[in-house]
């Protein structure tokens, strides 16, 4: 048929998910080892990052900043972690305002390891994202499916009351 690509298929197409692409459809495609594969990073960026904010803090003491700073760092970065981790994880069942995220892009920098162990956890689960994937696609196969249901007999003639 002219204008179509071989293959495609009509109705509405999934959408991938990083490092998982659409195998979190049907489970297929080696989607347990890709889980296990993500947890596993996850789990190591979260031990680096640990490491690194560790040698950060470190650093703060040979520089002998003083108390005040190292508490207010620490809280800081207790917070940012606190917060981002609540973003990532809300951002896994629903999609966040970009305009509130962009606004709140440099507290989920500097809580990165929030967002890392939200990730982490998730993919314990599920690919991170999945239910939220899952649910656009579950509704926008009922719209489609609705959309071109076929209309039995002629509308015009249909009894009033």
């Amino acid at each position: 048929m002219p204008g179509k690509a071989q293959g495609a298929s009509t109705g509405p197409r999934p959408e991938p998910i990083r490092f998982f692409g659409t195998t979190w459809l049907e489970h297929d495609g080696n989607y347990t080892a890709r889980r296990a594969t993500v947890s596993a990073g996850s789990l190591v960026a979260v031990l680096v990052s640990c490491v690194v904010l560790r040698l950060a803090y470190e650093g703060l003491q040979l520089a002998a900043v003083g108390g005040f700073v190292s508490v207010v760092v620490v809280i800081m970065f207790v917070v940012c972690t606190a917060l981002a981790f609540g973003h990532t994880w809300g951002s896994f069942t629903q999609r966040p305002d970009p305009a509130r995220r962009s606004s709140l892009r440099g507290l989920l920098t500097i809580g990165f390891l929030g967002s890392l162990t939200a990730y982490l956890l998730r993919s314990l689960r599920e690919a991170p994202g999945e239910s939220l994937h899952r649910a656009e696609y579950t509704t926008a196969q009922q719209q489609y499916t609705r959309r071109t249901a076929k209309r039995t007999g002629n509308p015009a003639k249909r009894r009033k009351g």
